[in-house]
């Protein structure tokens, strides 16, 4: 066995000495050579490389580290050992991340030869798997070039001197209807089989070969069109210039044609996991997008209530609220069609609903817009959540505004409707018996085609450019329609508008009192001590100072377990527990039967950013009230100053 060639990178003599010796000792035959500077080791890697490295670490003028780099530098792949007299672990940690095989001390080199012997037996693993797997790739790239040309077209396409087919497969007559005795007498012959559409294409693939196969259509001698997959490389001569392309034709006709089918398939597939995805990504934003927006609106509030309205100022923190409110819409919009936001009906007078947001309206709509509204003074009540109202009519407007970017007309009427709504053949939705109420939104603008107009309420669908539009608008309109047993009406074409009448299922007479807004009447407090419990600091901090000018003692808790301890240990009587549902450790439910359990007069108040089921409240007790985010200072108030007076009366 020849013996082993081995680089001492060290500076001293002794040194050097005592590691030949050792490696002798052990019956390592070696063939040595040592240096000491870095131009030294970079000639000794050039001249004939070892089959090892051993480096002293410390050395005046060269060191392990730099002989490293100078080794990852070169593309050998030779083990390398540092011996060193002592040195900390962070600095072993860094030569061995560097690319040091074994670190060895001077004081141990009893353990070198070991070393050695395993460093050079794997490294001479590692060049046998790479001659293998060299190897193997040989094989696997003439295996796959035979399988692959057995049912296919094998084809060499001369490009110099002057371009002609060297040899093509007599499959070539299935796809051209041309034997190849008739191709290489005129080559060009081929290329007429290509459809015209893809015979540049094609002439250039030939001369400059892509590295990713190409599918085009060609003519068979039938008539028919094929797809044609086409896989060449290039043949280059020893200064590198491609001389020829060689490879294979491959008719993918059925394979393209059952791809088009899986990519439809696929489509629907995708559409419906989207829709069943959605719920849960509007469970899984609503709390934490709520708690920002809790944050937003009542800062918002403050400045409003600091600047009064004539503060020059105040038009800026207006337009925050606004910004709020809309953004608070669409956490709301998500929940309605994901059906994660439960419906809280109430008998509602459809003309003081338009009336109320009338003026949002024509801010949305703009004023290069007419915006009409009739409103009929004898139609019935209806049953329906006042936010679900308030969310077709703005997506309908919204719709309305998208459809007329130069300006138009949009009219908003409402109407008793027929005696059965379901009636209407072209409407939409389940329907119900009785009178009903019509809302109908009109508009000027480009219209749609039978097309667009069959697919207005699919979700997801949007005539919009990218970005302008999420395609759940009409889905949304239409699902809070039918979840009210009312019908949806769509009429509409193309450069002459459209037109949305929608029937909701009459309540009775209307004996709702119009008004312009509803107010809560902000109930202070005296005193009484509140435990606010919540995880996100901004909300904490808002919330407490909410409280605070609301007339409460708040003590502030950033986990149930923190809250807990307060309660029983903290020496303070709470009139209230504030805590929000949704928060990391301990589970709502156990902590609201330990208070109540332990401290039966102090009420508990809950508060979340997600009002749907589950997320944390799907096991709580029936009787707790929760205020849901993002909320007003005089929701927060009226809600905290109610279950104060629950508490008083269970301590009475």
């Amino acid at each position: 066995m020849d013996p082993v060639r081995v680089l001492l990178v060290e500076d001293s003599d002794d040194d050097a000495l005592l590691v030949i010796r050792r490696l002798r000792k052990a019956g390592i035959a070696l063939d040595h050579r040592r240096v000491e500077t870095a131009g030294a080791m970079s000639a000794a890697l050039q001249s004939q490389p070892p089959d090892i490295i051993i480096s002293d670490n410390n050395m005046p003028n060269f060191s392990a580290d730099e002989a490293l780099h100078i080794l990852r530098d070169t593309s050998l792949d030779i083990p390398f050992i540092v011996v060193s007299g002592e040195i900390g672990e962070e600095a072993a940690a860094a030569l061995m991340r560097a690319g040091a095989a074994d670190f060895v001390l001077k004081g141990s080199l009893a353990r070198l030869p070991p070393a050695v012997d395993r460093e050079l037996r794997d490294a001479r693993e590692r060049t046998k798997r790479r001659q293998v797997q060299a190897a193997l790739q040989n094989a696997q790239e003439r295996f796959r070039l035979v399988a692959e040309n057995l049912r296919d077209v094998v084809l060499k396409y001369r490009l110099q001197p002057t371009p002609a087919l060297e040899y093509i497969s007599p499959a070539i007559s299935d796809i051209t209807g041309h034997q190849p005795a008739d191709l290489y007498t005129d080559s060009d012959l081929i290329f007429t089989a290509v459809d015209p559409a893809d015979q540049e294409h094609v002439r250039q693939s030939w001369h400059s070969p892509p590295t990713a196969p190409i599918t085009t259509r060609w003519h068979r001698p039938d008539g028919s069109t094929a797809w044609i997959e086409q896989r060449l490389v290039p043949v280059r001569d020893p200064d590198g210039a491609i001389t020829a392309v060689e490879g294979i034709l491959r008719d993918v006709t059925d394979a393209v044609s059952a791809e088009r089918e899986r990519e439809e398939l696929a489509r629907q597939l995708r559409q419906a996991e989207r829709l069943d995805s959605l719920g849960q990504l509007a469970g899984g934003i609503a709390h934490d997008f709520n708690n920002i927006l809790s944050v937003i609106t009542s800062y918002t509030a403050f400045i409003q209530e600091e600047l009064g309205s004539d503060h020059p100022s105040r038009q800026d923190a207006d337009s925050i609220a606004a910004a709020a409110r809309q953004a608070a819409a669409l956490t709301r919009q998500l929940l309605i069609f994901s059906r994660l936001e439960p419906a809280r009906p109430e008998l509602l007078d459809v003309n003081t609903v338009v009336v109320d947001i009338d003026r949002l309206l024509r801010r949305t709509i703009g004023e290069d817009i007419e915006f009409v509204v009739d409103t009929d003074p004898t139609i019935d009540c209806v049953a329906i959540d006042r936010s679900r109202l308030e969310q077709i009519i703005m997506n309908l407007v919204v719709n309305a505004r998208a459809a007329m970017p130069d300006g138009g007309r949009l009219t908003i009427t409402t109407s008793s409707g027929p005696a059965n709504p379901a009636d209407d053949p072209t409407a939409r939705g389940p329907g119900g018996t009785g009178r009903s109420v019509c809302l109908t939104v009109t508009d000027t603008g480009c219209g749609m085609d039978p097309e667009t107009r069959s697919r207005a309420f699919e979700p997801f669908f949007t005539t919009k450019g990218p970005g302008k539009g999420s395609g759940l608008g009409l889905a949304t309109v239409y699902g809070v329609v039918t979840d009210a047993n009312g019908t949806i009406d769509i009429w509409s074409e193309p450069d002459q508008g459209t037109r949305f009448t929608i029937c909701l299922p009459s309540a009775g007479p209307s004996t709702v009192e119009a008004h312009s807004s509803t107010t809560v009447v902000v109930e202070r407090g005296a005193g009484e001590h509140i435990l606010l419990v919540e995880d996100d600091p901004a909300v904490r901090e808002v919330t407490r100072r909410i409280l605070t000018r609301g007339g409460y003692v708040v003590t502030g808790a950033s986990n149930r377990d923190e809250a807990l301890d307060l309660i029983q240990h903290g020496g303070h009587h709470f009139t209230v527990v504030l805590t929000d549902v949704v928060m990391p450790g301990m589970p709502a439910a156990p902590f609201i039967d330990a208070v109540r359990t332990q401290f039966p007069t102090t009420s508990i108040l809950l508060m979340s950013g997600y009002t749907g089921e589950g997320r944390g409240t799907s096991n709580l007790p029936s009787d707790l009230t929760i205020v849901a985010k993002p909320f007003d200072e005089a929701t927060l108030l009226h809600a905290i100053a109610k279950a104060a007076r629950a508490g008083a009366g269970q301590s009475g």
